[in-house]
């Protein structure tokens, strides 16, 4: 298992155990996630959601999928600084990643900070589902 971090100045850290170490998924898998924030200081956590989700980007109307959802509210099952917290869901057949040339199919794991003076911080940590080679321009032939 590998812990992947994403920090920015004067921000909380959000550090993501996932629990395949190369973050690689086949549809049906379960994917069981742990993450850990630090840095909170003395900020108030209003409510804390937790998110797997898919994008596309490129050409064209960018899309979005929601396959997991959780706001936590409750101030006794909010996370305090520094502990680690985490949630499973089973993964979709569909639709799995893709590094297209024209079009990317990505999908991420987000967890997002509400803080008691408005502010809110957004987390995303990528990992990939299926075994789909990225795609290559064919060459071509004078």
């Amino acid at each position: 298992m590998s812990f992947v971090a994403e920090t920015f100045p004067s921000s909380p850290r959000v550090f993501v155990q996932f629990c395949h170490g190369d973050r690689r998924y086949n549809p049906l898998d379960t994917l069981d996630v742990h993450y850990q924030v630090d840095g909170l200081g003395d900020e108030t956590v209003r409510a804390v959601e937790r998110t797997v989700l898919w994008y596309t980007e490129g050409k064209g109307e960018e899309d979005l999928g929601v396959h997991f959802f959780e706001r936590i509210v409750d101030r006794q099952r909010l996370p305090p600084e520094a502990v680690l917290e985490g949630f499973a869901t089973r993964l979709p057949l569909s639709p799995l990643s893709y590094e297209g040339v024209i079009v990317k199919i990505r999908w991420c794991v987000r967890v997002r900070f509400f803080f008691g003076g408005g502010r809110d911080f957004v987390s995303e940590h990528e990992f990939t589902v299926g075994r789909i080679p990225p795609a290559c321009i064919p060459a071509t032939t004078p």
